[in-house]
């Protein structure tokens, strides 16, 4: 067969097969008119390289498979010479791993103490999103979220604090946090009145405060995501991301579609017919792996939720 046969036949391109030919793998034979032609063996040695490529073994390291298949063998992995070859791509990989993971570790150090500096010299905190009452009273779990675990997010749109549209079924395959709150305080302004009786409703600005300080670690523990969420507006959710300064996306849910869709706890309080009950879910691919509700207390929360991921690491 000529070039373009075999290229078609191999799924791969010309291109590819002169490359395998530089690099001594594939030898055709030449015709009389100056031709190469393949043969069906040099078929089963460009398919050969292909399927090792596609598990890691760069062509220039084919030769010994292809050495194990010329010496009669069923599978190129059957000769020495083809295992040694495995072990040095796997140690190969596992430097590269070791140096990958050193570098994101300290890039994790440094966002958390660049983070750090920059949150302790924020002076127009006010003491309700960093403190929290005493007595507050704690909220009992009245099985209202016991049914999440192993659903799957449905395909809501929501807009988030960077302006962009989040498909909360499209979080992409690693883990989310995303945790519901009812409604965050703003500087000047009274919250709804007996708000600290009612069970779980104080502490939305502390709760984002402690996701927004464990930012890094939750992301050393595999936490590809953080998204706050609540029924308020954009533009209000917008204000309290750049006040607090939070590393993270709030996502905004005016309608109550994700409570409708999922069954979510919801309350009432003067002047606020609907809010979120406060909870959080831990999302992975899509399905909710787990539930923390009730929350108590709120301002170290984002703990919790670090200890369980290091209790459960990702297989």
């Amino acid at each position: 067969m000529l070039i373009g046969e075999l290229a078609a036949k191999s799924a791969t391109t010309i291109k590819a097969v002169r490359y395998y030919e530089l690099l001594g793998l594939v030898v055709p034979k030449r015709q009389c008119n100056g031709y190469r032609h393949y043969s069906d063996d040099d078929l089963r040695k460009v398919q050969e390289i292909r399927e090792l490529a596609q598990h890691g073994i760069n062509p220039a390291k084919a030769k010994p498979f292809l050495e194990c298949l010329d010496a009669g063998h069923r599978h190129s992995d059957e000769c020495p010479a083809s295992l040694a070859a495995y072990r040095d791509s796997i140690t190969e990989l596992d430097h590269a791993i070791a140096s990958l993971t050193s570098r994101r570790q300290l890039l994790a150090e440094r966002l958390q103490q660049g983070a750090a500096r920059t949150f302790i010299k924020e002076s127009n905190m006010t003491d309700y999103a960093t403190t929290l009452p005493d007595n507050l009273p704690v909220p009992e779990d009245d099985g209202a979220a016991a049914h999440l675990p192993g659903l799957t997010l449905p395909s809501l749109v929501h807009e988030a604090t960077d302006g962009q549209q989040m498909d909360l079924s499209n979080l992409g395959p690693g883990r989310s946090i995303i945790y519901l709150y009812p409604l965050t305080g703003l500087p000047g302004t009274d919250l709804p009145e007996g708000w600290d009786s009612i069970p779980g409703a104080r502490g939305c600005s502390t709760e984002a405060c402690d996701f927004r300080d464990h930012f890094a670690q939750l992301q050393a523990a595999g936490v590809e995501r953080v998204h706050g969420f609540s029924s308020q507006d954009p533009d209000y959710q917008r204000e309290v991301t750049t006040r607090l300064r939070l590393p993270f996306t709030m996502l905004s849910d005016t309608g109550f579609e994700l409570a409708r869709a999922l069954n979510l706890p919801t309350f009432a309080a003067p002047g606020h017919p609907r809010l979120y009950s406060r909870l959080t879910l831990v999302v992975r691919a899509g399905v909710i792996e787990h539930v923390f509700y009730p929350i108590f207390p709120p301002n170290t929360h984002a703990q919790q939720v670090l200890a369980w991921l290091e209790a459960h690491p990702v297989a």
